[in-house]
This record gives C-alpha cells, sequence and structure tokens, in this order.
C-alpha cells in the first residue's frame, strides 16, 4: 500500500458546506505546525482558501425527491470519479461535509482502504429516519456535529463524535456596515428595508422566487418607500437577478459574503428559505420569516418521516416557535405578505423575537472558540492518532 500524502481531502456538496469548507481550511492553516495541501470537492469559497475542486459544485447542490432523481446518473458518476481521485491521491485524512446524499455513498466505498473519513454536520437523526444513526457509525472514524444535543445520538451507536459548534456563530460584522451600506445603495435612512432571500440552490429559487415576488408586491403596496436587497450567490445570480427585475421597491441583488453581512445589517426585516441564512440574519439582529417549498411528492413523504415540530434551528434550539415557518402548500404569496408585514410594522414582534434568538445562538457557541477552530483541532487529533497507530 502506498504510503499517504499530508493532504486533506475535503468534499463539500453544496454552497452551505463549501462555506464550512473554507472555514476549515483556513483553521487548519492556523493550528497545523505543518503546512498542509488541499484537494477534494468544493466551490467558490473553497477555491480562495487554495483547493483545486475536480467537480463542479452545482452538480452536487440538490434537494427533493423528485429534484434529485433525474440527477441520479450523474451524481453516480461524480461518486466513482471522487472515489477514484481519493484512491489515488491516498490523502492522510478525509473531511466530508454535510451532502449526505453524496458524501455518505462515496464514504461507502472508501471505507476499510486505510485513510480515516470524518463526516462535518450530522444527519438529522433527531428529525426522522433515526436507524441512520446505526448505518453510518461503520462509515466514519469520527462526526463533528453543530447542535448541543446530538452527540448521544451517534456515541449511543459507537461513533465519536464531537460538538463543534455552528458555523454561522463565526460570522464577523463590520462595524458601520448596515449605514454605509444604504448610503452606497441610495437607501434613506427612515426607508424600511427587506432583505428577500430565495434559497441557495435552483431548486429552492425555481419554487419560491414566484411566491417571494408577488409577496412582495404586496408588502410594496402597504409599506411607502419600501426598499428591497436580494443577497445571493454567484450560481443562482442570473435567475435571481431576471426575477427581481420586476419587483418593486427598487431591488439591489448583491453576490458575496460581505456585501450580503453589510446587506442583513441594513435591513428592517427578512424574507428568507429556510436554512442557515436564518442563524447569518438573526446574529445580524434582522426579524425575519423562513419560509420553504418542495414538491408535492416530496412535502407528502416529508410529512410522514419528520418527528420534529420546527425545521428553523432557532426554534428548534429553544423549543418553541420564536421564528414563523410557512412552508409548502401554506407558502402562499397572501401568508408571506402577511407575516413579514408584521415585522415590518410591529417593532415588538422583531424585538421579542431576537431576545429569543441571542440565547439560542448562545447555545450553538456563540461568544465562545470558534467552530472551526474546534473542528481544525478535532481533524488533526484524528490524523495523529492514524498515524501513531
Amino acid at each position: 500500500m502506498a504510503p499517504l500524502k499530508q493532504s486533506i481531502m475535503l468534499v463539500a456538496g453544496e454552497p452551505s458546506g463549501d462555506l464550512l469548507g473554507a472555514r476549515l481550511i483556513a483553521a487548519l492553516r492556523r493550528a497545523s505546525p505543518r503546512d498542509l495541501d488541499f484537494i477534494g470537492v468544493g466551490g467558490a469559497a473553497m477555491a480562495a482558501e487554495g483547493l483545486q475542486s475536480i467537480l463542479p459544485l452545482s452538480d452536487l447542490s440538490v434537494m427533493g425527491l423528485t429534484e434529485v432523481v433525474p440527477r441520479i446518473p450523474r451524481l453516480l458518476g461524480h461518486i466513482r470519479r471522487t472515489t477514484a481521485f481519493a484512491r489515488r491521491e491516498r490523502p492522510a485524512v478525509i473531511v466530508t461535509i454535510d451532502a449526505p446524499g453524496f458524501n455518505f455513498r462515496l464514504a461507502k466505498r472508501l471505507r476499510g482502504g486505510g485513510i480515516p473519513i470524518i463526516h462535518y454536520v450530522a444527519p438529522t437523526v433527531w428529525a426522522w429516519r433515526p436507524g441512520r444513526a446505526k448505518a453510518i457509525a461503520p462509515l466514519f472514524e469520527h462526526l463533528l456535529v453543530l447542535l448541543p444535543f446530538e452527540p448521544p445520538y451517534f456515541e449511543a451507536v459507537g461513533l465519536d463524535c464531537t460538538f463543534v459548534g455552528h458555523p454561522a456563530v463565526e460570522q464577523r460584522l463590520e462595524e458601520g456596515g448596515g449605514a454605509a451600506f444604504r448610503a452606497r445603495h441610495g437607501i434613506a435612512a427612515e426607508a424600511r428595508l427587506l432583505a428577500v432571500l430565495p434559497g441557495s440552490r435552483h431548486s429552492e429559487t425555481s419554487r419560491l422566487l414566484g411566491p417571494f415576488g408577488a409577496a412582495v408586491r404586496t408588502i410594496a403596496e402597504q409599506v411607502p418607500g419600501l426598499r428591497i436587497v436580494v443577497p445571493t450567490l454567484a450560481h443562482v445570480a442570473d435567475e435571481v437577478t431576471s426575477a427581481a427585475r420586476g419587483w418593486p421597491g427598487r431591488p439591489i441583488v448583491t453576490v458575496g459574503e460581505a456585501e450580503k453581512l453589510n446587506a442583513f445589517q441594513a435591513s428592517d426585516a427578512a424574507l428568507a428559505a429556510s436554512g442557515t441564512v436564518s442563524l447569518e440574519l438573526a446574529l445580524a439582529g434582522v426579524p425575519m420569516l423562513v419560509a420553504y417549498r418542495v414538491s408535492a411528492l416530496t412535502a407528502f413523504i416529508a410529512r410522514r418521516l419528520v418527528r420534529t415540530e420546527h425545521v428553523n434551528l432557532v426554534n428548534l434550539i429553544l423549543g418553541r416557535r420564536v421564528i414563523p415557518e410557512i412552508l409548502h402548500g401554506a407558502c402562499t404569496a397572501q401568508r408571506l405578505a402577511a407575516e413579514t408585514l408584521r415585522l415590518l410594522e410591529d417593532e415588538g414582534v422583531g424585538a421579542e423575537q431576537m431576545a429569543a434568538s441571542r440565547d439560542a445562538m448562545a447555545a450553538l457557541g456563540a461568544g465562545g472558540e470558534a467552530p472551526s477552530d474546534r473542528a481544525a483541532r478535532a481533524v488533526l487529533d484524528v490524523m495523529a492518532r492514524h498515524t501513531s497507530g
């Protein structure tokens, strides 16, 4: 067997994983006493940290049963290609990041090959299919989890687990960034600014841009001088820009992490696709509601499998509904507009939401050691054990 190289392979399958991977790469460089080489699969954020992806991230970023099925042949081909790459390159460790549909299949093909595999972001066994914890335990040497209540699910089936905290708490807000954003874009200090975030995947934007746009039109009729900002990502920017062009409120479409955070600081409320962005909004102090739509078939199956009352992480941590959730068939322009207007017109509603959100953020690691630094330490520990063993 060829000796292991001192390189780390990371495999991300969606934009949130790309950002997570980028932060992990930076943290590993800070923590390691030696130079490390990073290889694998990622997007723009990981590329900025020096990783050259062997696959386009957009090929892997898809959700929902009916959305995934047409892509299966291509996804299986990418799994074969990534497996062959790992076997050829023989990194010191492989870190798979979220994207269980892709990464669990990859790990299954690679297990027993002498390369330790760590998975970053646990499957939501607390929400549905708890048997997955036992099923994945043989695939990985270690699991890095984001939520404080997750380790017992996996430790009970023999999988070593480290709670590292949620990466959203690492966001750094620029002092005065909100005021500067308004000045750059000609938004008056007294104007109400609504952030609209229709998702990071084509499968999300295709279903949410319609009802979000219709809701914006209704809201603009009720809020004089309303302005709209639409932070998005490069791979969906054309689709989002085209849709937003017909909205009222002179929409500003932004791309990039720094401008997104400045836009959040400038915003009075947000209408967002359910996901990690809700934590970023909470940390920026933006009252919000979250929405999500999948195909009717996917929604039907989810209703029968999901074991939790909430989808938003703030609500999950607190055990109660603080952030409004409007999902699937209920995700209509009328509902979205009504809930958003409450946030824009009643400051007390938003203040109560943000006060509760601060407690949830503390539970996810805000104010402590950065989650990426905790994750990097755990990865290096696994590497050291494997090398010494």
